[in-house]
């Protein structure tokens, strides 16, 4: 193997170095600590999250009418990159010591993987994209040439940044027709692995493979799989983690015409505020060869109070995913599952105005795909108080690369291909608003409901239509009542219900304008003003 197509002539690297091998090399470096369980403790330096106002694409001819360019995908030159690209590759030329390569798979299905290619400076990223990434096996490096390449130079900084056209010293620059990325500013990993997430949202939608941010289980007899859309503080993770279903992946997904498969090879968990008791798979996945980023802990004993979010409220957890122990991964199998019997979209409503649960006919589905709405709590951000809409298109807008509505028309198309029934389950408040200081939708109900709606279980024969989004809400479920199910009906005040539901429809009419959609059956799927009771 060799780096001669990047122009690294420099030959002193490593490539594929075991978990034990890079740890070593970390604490022999002093880039981090040894800590709980056995666990590498690192810090990320100046930044702990993205930094999406510095990512841009290359704006060339073979790629540049598909993109959909804006503020998540901005443009850069040819040029410019080039330039960049030759500033970060003198760096590894130059080094004193041995950088690392890790060579791996992105997507467990071999019809539609990709190869991907790590270079890093320091070991414990190496860790990172070995953990994360599908670790290849024996004899599959033998013959290993890339599809895409992430050059990470974390100490490099353009100091005469308005020049070549960023925001700032630091950058994230993607090149799809040279399939390279090049890094520069900043050392949180988290960028690697969103980076390929950015590079399959676009090829896989164009050989009609349906790029999903979300997290997917499957039945025990591995028959029946299920999908979970939803942003941050949703229940994402908590609900596809399940004793009775294992898990194919927790964030990133495709659903190809052989089923859904887990983009990745490992889990990327936040830290802080973790539970033993609440989240113990998680908890029980850090041992040794997990990584812990920007947690914060005692100098002297290494205990982690994940409660102190001194450093980040982004400190984050870093495994393979067969260390979560009910995982296919975990079982020595493919983390790839059937065509779902069950897509759910899951919304942190605070205003309590959507339901607990309802159906979803194909429109509704492209509509809030497409919206991809909760909403941000008190507390979860610096500066919130009151209760604020979120909208994130596909669930996961900032890693778009083609306009939300080639991912819309897209599982629309695998919706009616393989007969899979549509969800929106609302973990939020029902019946009243957070700020009325009711209490949120208790977690064991909702749980009851994911299991009514993956078994098949969810009776739809008495039903009622959601007031301002007519969505079919099914009644006289067993263990749940209907006062519960259908949020008008919990309302104490409707004069306030409905005051609060036209805002909230508002606020979707005003977001959904942004896409500049003229298909009269999406808008039409959206919630209605109503002129009250």
């Amino acid at each position: 193997m060799n780096l001669d197509y990047l122009n690294i002539i420099n030959n002193r690297y490593k490539r594929n170095s075991s978990a034990d091998q890079l740890i070593q090399d970390s604490i022999a470096s002093k880039e981090g600590v040894i800590g709980l369980n056995g666990a590498l403790m690192v810090d990320t330096g100046e930044f702990s999250g993205r930094i999406p106002d510095d990512k841009f694409i290359v704006d060339q001819e073979s790629s540049s009418e598909n993109i959909w360019w804006g503020n998540v995908n901005q443009k850069i030159s040819e040029q410019n990159f080039d330039y960049l690209l030759d500033k970060v590759v003198a760096t590894y030329n130059d080094i004193d010591n041995d950088f690392y390569v890790f060579d791996g798979f992105a997507g467990d299905d071999k019809d539609n993987s990709l190869n991907v290619r790590m270079v890093t400076k320091k070991a414990w990223q190496s860790l990172f994209v070995n953990n994360m990434f599908i670790r290849p096996k024996k004899g599959e490096l033998d013959s290993f040439s890339p599809d895409f390449t992430i050059i990470n130079a974390y100490d490099v900084k353009e100091k005469d940044w308005e020049e070549y056209g960023l925001n700032s010293e630091n950058f994230i620059v993607f090149n799809l027709k040279k399939k390279i990325a090049i890094i520069g500013g900043t050392e949180y990993a988290g960028e690697m692995k969103k980076g390929i997430f950015s590079v399959m949202h676009y090829y896989l939608p164009l050989r009609n493979v349906l790029s999903m941010h979300c997290s997917a289980n499957v039945s025990k007899d591995l028959s029946k799989s299920a999908v979970f859309f939803g942003l941050s503080g949703t229940g994402k993770t908590t609900l596809s983690t399940n004793a009775n279903r294992p898990l194919i992946g927790d964030d990133e997904h495709g659903w190809s015409d052989n089923g859904v498969f887990n983009f990745e090879g490992g889990c990327y968990a936040k830290a802080i505020n973790l539970d033993r008791n609440k989240e113990p798979e998680i908890y029980n996945a850090i041992q040794h060869g997990t990584l812990l980023e920007n947690v914060v802990y005692d100098l002297e004993t290494k205990e982690v109070d994940f409660d102190d979010n001194a450093k980040s409220e982004n400190s984050r957890i870093c495994y393979p995913i067969h260390f979560i122990e009910n995982s296919l991964g975990s079982k020595g199998l493919p983390s790839a599952g059937p065509h779902p019997n069950a897509v759910i979209f899951l919304t942190c409503d605070a205003y309590g105005i959507m339901p607990p649960v309802a159906r979803l006919n194909t429109h509704q589905a492209m509509y809030h795909f497409i919206s991809g709405y909760t909403a941000k709590m008190a507390g979860t951000e610096t500066g919130i108080v009151d209760p604020i809409a979120a909208f994130s298109p596909c669930y996961g807008g900032p890693f778009l690369t083609l306009h939300p509505l080639v991912y819309a028309k897209l599982l629309q198309e695998k919706l009616a291909k393989h007969d899979a029934p549509i969800y929106l389950v609302n973990t939020g408040w029902s019946g009243s608003s957070a700020t009325s200081g009711s209490k949120r939708i208790d977690l064991k109900l909702t749980k009851h409901i994911i299991d009514l709606i993956t078994d098949s279980k969810l009776d739809f024969t008495d039903s009622v239509k959601d007031k301002f989004f007519n969505l079919d809400i099914p009644l006289n479920l067993e263990g749940l009542d209907n006062d519960f199910l259908v949020p008008d009906q919990g309302w104490n005040n409707l004069e306030e219900y409905y005051k609060t539901g036209n805002m909230l429809t508002d606020l979707f009419n005003k977001n959904f304008t942004k896409f500049d959609i003229s298909n009269s059956d999406i808008l039409n799927a959206g919630p209605k003003i109503q002129p009250g009771s």
